[in-house]
């Protein structure tokens, strides 16, 4: 019956289209028209009526139904018979889900007014639209909490919306994530839209190869104009009744329609993008091939169905994409480990330029201690030396005091053992009583002696005033005159005699005063011998106490010079790896300098290999290598035999150093250089023998170096 069915609706089809190209009337096609619309309503109504065993034997020819065309009345029912929604039991939870709250809510909110703007069930701001088409977002994204929220959703539901009630919305929703590919889509990854943009580009480089090398020449990507596409279904690309078509054979038949679609778009629209710069090919993506169709779908699907779709190429390109993918994962988790290790490492570059610096300060710190510890030691030293000589000069008053003490304790024992102590200090009253009495005396006569002095001097004074004129006087009288002069001197004479026994007498009692302050002295140098042995004491322990931090000062800078003594070590001995490291690093850049440039040469001067080649005879290579640069054995004291080499093929050519690197330049170039005794004075022939002190200008060329090529082999 299906079949029966389906072939009148396509002859039908065929007399409308019949119609179209011959002259009838339009009252004739306006029935054929109801009598097609009839028909299909006819032929659906028994599709939708007898769903199971249509869809299990007739599957292929629903599909083409489907590609021509679902009736809008139909299209609720069938769009669910078709990804099988009609009884989900998530359906039953919806109302649950409503009345829960969704992380994910502002966002929804905030895309709503961007959905469909310009149809009237969604252009109103909180219409039952909206209201629906948030209430749909807001259950999937509490039942899928992985996706969530994802922008380009919404347009799937609000189409959904347009056709059917919000909970069965809801359950097609779920049904289409679930088994459409459409939950990959959406994922925060997006790895399956990648996939898709994998595949597309891929058909695009298959059918459309020079399309695909002007969108490569242009940096125009596949995202940049179909991930909408996928995204979407094209109901952001086309106008409603033709991306609803899009969306009846994407029921039917998943992705597979976008893929071909898109395709039949470049096909379509190549001879335009190929004109066009990417900015263009923006603008005519965006503006006119949402408009190419506005007649009707037809056309483009037809077109769709003649692009060849394979299916295993597909899923080949797929693992493909898969290998690639993981790859790219490899890599970028053999990056992030490598940036991880690169961290590490400037980490531990940064430690140990601080332990470096912590090493430089403490080095320093200990250069300063070892200078503050060796002025301490000084110090101390200097201190020692001070209390040494005071030391020295206490010990030798202490044994002053001593003699002193012995002497005087000697004296008094002489004295005691002379005179009783009653007597003797009753004697010693005596005597000072007599002293005292002396004392007086001699100062009165002091006083007298004084006088007279005085008055003896008041009478010369006359004296001398009388015989001012004596010489003119009579010689008697000048005699009587000498005779008082004489007696006048022997007057003065015996006061003078008089004076110095009074003084020898004062200085007796002075010496028996001076007896008696020295006995007190005496005590009181025993006291100070009592407080001087203290003070040696004293002393000496402060000695044994300095003595002691001189040793202990002494082992603290021992101490501190072995540790400057190992830091110092530590620090040279990674001084030398460094320099090793540098060392080898430099000869590495050497050897990689070096074999750019032989093989430069080589490739521009074929029959020159090496410089002994050309220069020295073949025979003599082996006897006069003892010239080569390479060949240390030539060197008295090397080590070596001449006939030993060390393993580099250019051992025995100037290519080794680079100074011969230049002598070698000047004699391919047959420009003029200079050779210094050391690069290749002890080639023959070029420059001078090693024996030789001057410098000769290099003027071979090429042909001079082959002329003594064969000159050596006759």
């Amino acid at each position: 019956m299906l079949e029966t069915d389906s072939k009148s609706l396509r002859s039908v089809n065929g007399s409308r289209r019949n119609s179209g190209s011959s002259l009838v009337s339009s009252s004739s096609a306006s029935s054929n028209l109801s009598h097609l619309e009839e028909d299909s309503w006819i032929l659906w109504g028994r599709i939708v009526n007898e769903w199971e065993d249509v869809r299990k034997k007739k599957e292929k020819q629903v599909k083409e139904l489907v590609r021509k065309g679902i009736p809008h009345h139909f299209r609720a029912i069938v769009w669910q018979l078709l990804c099988s929604a009609q009884s989900m039991p998530i359906k039953d939870q919806y109302s649950e889900l409503l009345k829960m709250t969704s992380p994910c809510e502002k966002l929804i909110r905030r895309d709503i007014a961007r959905t469909y703007p310009e149809h009237n069930f969604f252009k109103e701001k909180d219409s039952l639209g909206q209201e629906v088409l948030f209430n749909v977002m807001k259950a999937y994204s509490l039942v899928d909490r992985e996706v969530g929220y994802c922008q380009g959703s919404a347009f799937i539901v609000g189409l959904l919306l347009m056709q059917m009630p919000e909970e069965e919305a809801f359950c097609v929703f779920v049904k289409l994530m679930q088994d459409y590919r459409l939950r990959e889509l959406f994922k925060p990854s997006m790895a399956e839209l990648g996939l898709c943009m994998y595949q597309f580009e891929c058909m695009i480089q298959e059918h459309l190869p020079e399309l695909f090398v002007h969108f490569q020449s242009q940096s125009f990507h596949t995202s940049m104009y179909a991930s909408s596409w996928f995204l979407t279904v094209f109901l952001t690309t086309f106008p409603l009744p033709i991306a609803t078509r899009i969306f009846d054979i994407f029921m039917s038949e998943g992705l597979e329609i976008v893929f071909r679609i898109g395709l039949a778009l470049l096909q379509m629209n190549q001879a335009e993008l190929m004109q066009l710069d990417m900015e263009g090919m923006l603008q005519h993506f965006q503006k006119v091939i949402p408009h190419q169709f506005d007649g009707g779908p037809d056309k483009l699907i037809q077109a769709a169905y003649q692009v060849k779709y394979n299916s295993k190429k597909m899923k080949k390109l797929e693992k493909e994409y898969t290998t690639i993918k993981t790859k790219e994962m490899e890599e970028q988790v053999e990056i992030k480990r490598l940036r991880t290790e690169n961290r590490l490492l400037k980490q531990r570059i940064e430690t140990l330029e601080k332990e470096s610096a912590s090493l430089a300060d403490r080095l320093i710190q200990g250069q300063v201690t070892r200078a503050q510890e060796a002025e301490e030691n000084y110090l101390i030293k200097r201190e020692l030396a001070t209390i040494k000589q005071q030391s020295d000069e206490a010990s030798a008053k202490l044994e002053q005091a001593e003699n002193t003490i012995r002497k005087l304790q000697h004296q008094q024992q002489w004295r005691n053992n002379s005179f009783p102590d009653e007597n003797n200090i009753a004697r010693l009253q005596e005597e000072l009583i007599a002293v005292k009495l002396r004392e007086a005396e001699a100062v009165m006569g002091l006083k007298e002696l004084r006088q007279q002095v005085r008055d003896l001097e008041e009478h010369w004074q006359r004296h001398l005033a009388r015989t001012t004129g004596r010489w003119k006087d009579p010689p008697k009288k000048n005699a009587m005159i000498e005779l008082q002069d004489e007696l006048m001197t022997i007057r003065l004479r015996e006061a003078e005699t008089q004076a110095e026994i009074k003084e020898i007498k004062q200085r007796m009692m002075e010496m028996e005063t001076q007896n008696q302050i020295n006995s007190n002295h005496l005590r009181r140098a025993e006291q100070e011998v009592v407080s001087l042995q203290e003070k040696v004491q004293y002393l000496s322990a402060q000695n044994k106490g300095l003595l002691t931090q001189l040793s202990e000062a002494k082992r603290r800078q021992a101490e501190i010079e072995c540790k400057n003594k190992e830091e110092v070590m530590a620090v040279r001995l990674r001084e030398a790896d460094s320099i090793a490291a540098v060392a080898e690093l430099q000869q590495h850049i050497a050897e990689l300098e070096i074999q750019p440039m032989f093989s430069f040469v080589g490739a521009i001067y074929p029959e020159v290999k090496l410089l002994n080649h050309v220069v020295l005879p073949r025979s003599s290579i082996g006897k006069e290598s003892a010239h080569n640069a390479g060949d240390p054995g030539s060197t008295p004291g090397s080590g070596r035999s001449p006939g030993e080499g060390d393993g580099n093929p250019l051992q025995h050519s100037c290519l080794e150093y680079p100074m011969d690197r230049i002598a070698w330049w000047a004699i391919v170039s047959g420009k003029e250089s200079t050779c210094s005794e050391g690069d290749l004075g002890s080639i023959p022939g070029l420059g001078r023998s090693p024996r030789e002190g001057k410098v000769y200008p290099l003027q071979y060329s090429l042909e001079n170096l082959m002329g003594s090529q064969r000159i050596g082999h006759g």
